[in-house]
């Protein structure tokens, strides 16, 4: 993991750091690389991989929300804070599904417990998975299944680019998958929220379309809860 801070005011940047060092010290975890930028170019221009990023709005050059916006772009499982004293870029950010809006100053105990739950969909979406099929073992992240299906006898995992013939049954993808994430929406499909774009009463479209999954009428309630609790949790 690693955590990127973005500030131009020097003493916001040793305050997030010192908080989110303290968090790990205080979890007994491991403190991830914490890499920190006065300027959004040069935090774009950055090539390694950006897990948690905390962005100051105002900035010289390119401003918080552009930066924003450019993160999710190239990976939509980023994980941003607003750092602002400014309450009325609230709406631009939250267009990008912003983690969390933090106001300056820091409140340590605030962030504290935004921390525990951004870690908490971090590992759900970087959780590894092992796919059995009849030629071998596979190993994908979570993320990156759009949906489980049972198609007569066969249990099929549909990623971003490849289908598996998995040897594994429909209730192990139930029992495996991370609750927080997948949502059985008919007995015969498990989605994963995170690519879900629209869903009516009968069908889920995900991937802008691009795969649906079928939706059980008795449990379009409660899918629809779930989805907009999931979508407000990475808010």
């Amino acid at each position: 993991m690693r955590i990127l801070i973005c500030d131009d005011d020097s003493s916001i940047i040793q305050s997030l750091s010192q908080i989110v060092t303290t968090y790990f010290n205080n979890k007994e975890i491991t403190c991830p690389e914490i890499v920190t930028f006065d300027n959004g170019e040069s935090l774009l221009s950055d090539k390694g991989a950006k897990d948690i990023v905390f962005l100051d709005v105002e900035m010289p050059g390119f401003n918080g929300i552009y930066v924003g916006n450019k993160l999710k772009q190239q990976n939509e499982s980023v994980i941003i804070f607003i750092v602002t004293s400014y309450i009325e870029y609230l709406d631009a950010a939250m267009r990008f599904h912003v983690f969390r809006y933090l106001s300056k100053p820091i409140d340590k105990q605030r962030l504290f417990q935004n921390l525990d739950d951004a870690l908490e969909l971090y590992y759900s979406a970087n959780k590894e998975i092992a796919i059995e099929t009849k030629n071998g073992v596979t190993t994908v992240s979570t993320n990156d299944i759009v949906y489980v299906e049972a198609y007569g006898r066969k249990i099929i995992v549909h990623t971003l680019t490849t289908d598996f013939d998995s040897t594994q049954t429909l209730q192990f993808w139930i029992d495996h998958l991370p609750v927080s994430m997948f949502f059985q929406s008919h007995r015969s499909y498990i989605i994963n929220l995170a690519k879900v774009t629209s869903f009516d009463h009968e069908l889920i479209y995900l991937c802008d379309g691009q795969f649906n999954a079928y939706l059980t009428r008795r449990k379009f309630t409660e899918f629809k809860k779930v989805y907009l609790q999931f979508m407000e949790s990475k808010r």
